[in-house]
């Protein structure tokens, strides 16, 4: 048997085994207690294991890696990356609950605090501003209430909701369907450094993976089994982050969803898990509530269309187009009908209203909080 450098190798060896997934590779702990243990058995004893076929079982006898164990342990270094086995105490005891838990995370950032509550928020890629008003806020809330988020670093909702933890001062988790080395989206290297450095990067796959397909809804099972709850902020009947939903309910989880115009695309796939039962949130605490957490009082609103710490100062004409101007976009010939104002008057006010951040004015001349 060969004598490896460093203890995580065998791990890692083990992990690299093609075709040997995650049932397979806890099955043949159950068996063999350690890694090192498995690659003394013999082709008999490992086929008689439930979930490795024989012709994994010879992979495990012949050493046949998908990539040579040490040089990945070197990848992983190189990356400023770290291994966190199923048996290591850093590993996050939520995950274990579910039914096929990664035996083996590549991590990069802080270590994952035990003792740390978690909520999932996902949703669509595509989001309308709307959507990622929420999320952030969300996601906000979350944070101020001691509570972390977890998602996928996708662009769109993924990232208002991490970008809103990181605001109020929490401790986000971002799942990867990459390697650990791979930033995706490109163009998220800016939030990607945020988050290894005040929360934590994971992923299960090895060190280089590109980003295919068929990985994120396998990792999707992930960012539901870190958490105590799902919430999908605006998605399609056929998003991604349905299948979370679906993955939380499998494991137990609380499944939650922001709701959305009646007239946007964009809200069919939350308007659905409304019907089908779960809890209609408009603000962090209405995901709290469910669980009884509450850690610390929040100052403000974080509702949809509140702010988080105070009222904003407005003269009378511009708080008379704050209220009218929504969480959607509104064109300005609709304000111009619905006040008493010309058209000079408001398009002078709304561009002072832009420059104090009160609004923002998307392309169209469309105008949204």
């Amino acid at each position: 048997m060969k004598t490896w450098s460093d203890e995580r190798c065998p791990w890692l060896a083990l992990y690299l085994i093609p075709g040997l997934g995650n049932v397979g590779f806890r099955n043949l702990l159950e068996r063999f207690v350690n890694p090192e243990a498995v690659f003394e058995a013999d082709l008999r004893e490992l086929a008689r294991v439930e979930g490795v076929r024989k012709e994994v079982a010879r992979k495990i006898v012949n050493r046949e890696f998908s990539e040579d164990p040490e040089a990945e342990l070197e990848k992983v270094e190189r990356c400023s990356a770290r291994i966190i086995t199923y048996v290591d105490p850093l590993y996050p005891s939520f995950l274990k609950e579910i039914h096929q838990p990664p035996m083996l995370l590549y991590a990069r950032g802080k270590n994952i605090p035990s003792n740390q509550t978690f909520i999932a928020v996902v949703g669509s890629r595509l989001p309308t501003h709307y959507g990622l008003k929420a999320a952030e806020i969300i996601g906000m809330g979350l944070a101020r209430r001691g509570v972390g988020v977890v998602s996928g670093l996708a662009k769109g909702i993924d990232s208002a909701a991490h970008r809103g933890c990181l605001m109020g001062k929490g401790f986000t988790v971002a799942v990867m369907g990459t390697g650990i080395d791979r930033v995706y989206p490109p163009g998220n290297e800016k939030l990607f450094a945020q988050v290894v450095e005040n929360g934590a990067v994971i992923s299960e796959f090895p060190i280089g993976s590109p980003p295919e397909p068929r990985n994120f809804p396998i990792r999707n099972r992930i960012i539901s089994g870190l958490s105590r709850g799902v919430c999908v902020v605006e998605a399609t009947r056929n998003s991604g982050s349905l299948i979370t939903a679906s993955l939380a309910l499998d494991q137990d989880r609380e499944v939650f969803a922001v709701p959305g115009s009646i007239d946007s695309f964009k809200s069919t796939g939350t308007h659905f898990l409304i019907k089908q039962g779960a809890k209609l949130v408009e603000n962090a605490d209405d995901i709290l509530e469910e669980f009884d957490f509450f850690k610390k009082p929040v100052h403000g609103r974080d509702v949809l269309g509140g702010d988080l710490d105070r009222s904003p100062e407005m003269d009378e004409p511009e708080r008379k187009i704050y209220e009218l101007i929504g969480a959607y976009p509104m064109h300005i010939d609709r304000i111009v009908r619905m006040t008493d104002l010309d058209a000079g008057e408001i398009s002078s006010i709304l561009m002072q209203m832009e420059l104090k951040g009160l609004i923002k004015q998307l392309p169209g001349k469309m105008f949204v909080r």
